[in-house]
């Protein structure tokens, strides 16, 4: 491609990405929520034994032969758990996005539309952080302690903000899609969920579709622009990253299946062994799975690593 129709196909897509970033900017001064404000914490009580958290038939372990033969009361228990416990993992995954986003804001120059949509979105995944906290506080239910060694990791994923922003972005995805999915599904049922986690989602939802686009089209500005070393090392450390984060963010917590003796074999049925949840990790990767192809990150040296991941 002649110079000059390169610096022609830049400059439209610069302008195209202002363009977005304003819109998302816009958006979130004009619809957005407060955690305190616009959930209707009194009105709904969390009961332990409701019948409404129960794991749906569809759910991988829910669906299995282990956990309906438990009693409706343990059956609503777990499930219970299962709601806090991912609002745990989603406290610290917004932690460190905060964090990550504030070293990226850092190094962004003046006049550059990212930094007031960074600080935009900082200030909402605040505001989700203090939702699903008040939601744990109000279950009364026992939430796993972060490992000494997740909390080194996410003060490496933290700097990756500054030191590797793009790298950092994928991690994004790779956390905030996979809840999306899963939240949206879970909203075709919601005349059989607890109201108090339908509105949560609602708000959770809503929101994260701007987080989910901006950091897209922030990756879409950013990498073709990279160093061919930098390409090559996304190109291989993306599908590991993806593969970490679906599992992280979709699979019984280690609390949970210690909490109540789930066997093994069960865990190993209802997800590692379960093709049904390993097509539903891939579809709800498969934003940024496709992302990535249109960014030149699946290629036929790193074909084989994506079909080990997903």
């Amino acid at each position: 491609m002649p110079t000059q129709t390169k610096t022609i196909a830049r400059s439209t897509a610069s302008a195209h990405f202002e363009k977005r970033i304003a819109q998302l900017n816009d958006r979130s001064i004009s619809k957005y929520y407060q955690a305190f404000r616009d959930v209707d914490w009194e009105a709904h009580p969390i009961e332990p034994g409701d019948p409404r958290f129960e794991l749906p038939p569809q759910h991988p372990l829910g669906g299995s032969e282990w956990y309906q033969q438990l009693s409706p009361q343990l059956r609503a228990l777990i499930g219970l758990d299962f709601v806090v416990s991912r609002m745990k993992t989603g406290v610290v995954f917004e932690n460190v996005l905060q964090r990550g986003l504030l070293e990226l804001a850092l190094d962004l120059h003046d006049g550059d539309p990212s930094f007031r949509y960074a600080y935009h979105e900082v200030i909402e995944e605040a505001q989700h952080s203090l939702m699903f906290q008040e939601f744990i506080n109000r279950s009364g239910r026992p939430t796993g302690q972060l490992r000494a060694g997740y909390q080194r990791m996410t003060r490496f994923v933290v700097s990756l903000g500054r030191r590797f922003p793009e790298l950092f972005m994928l991690f994004v995805l790779g956390g905030e899609e996979p809840i999306d999915y899963e939240q949206r599904q879970a909203l075709e049922q919601r005349k059989a969920r607890h109201p108090l986690l339908i509105q949560i989602m609602q708000i959770h939802i809503t929101e994260e579709a701007r987080h989910l686009c901006f950091a897209r089209s922030w990756l879409a500005q950013r990498v073709p622009g990279l160093s061919p070393l930098r390409h090559a090392a996304l190109r291989v450390a993306t599908p590991f990253l993806l593969r970490f984060m679906a599992r992280k963010m979709l699979e019984p917590p280690h609390s949970v299946i210690e909490r109540y003796a789930i066997p093994a074999h069960v865990v190993t049925a209802c997800y590692r062994d379960n093709p049904a949840h390993h097509e539903a990790v891939r579809t709800s990767l498969s934003g940024v799975m496709a992302l990535c192809q249109q960014l030149g990150l699946i290629g036929p040296l790193t074909r084989h690593l994506w079909r080990w991941a997903l």
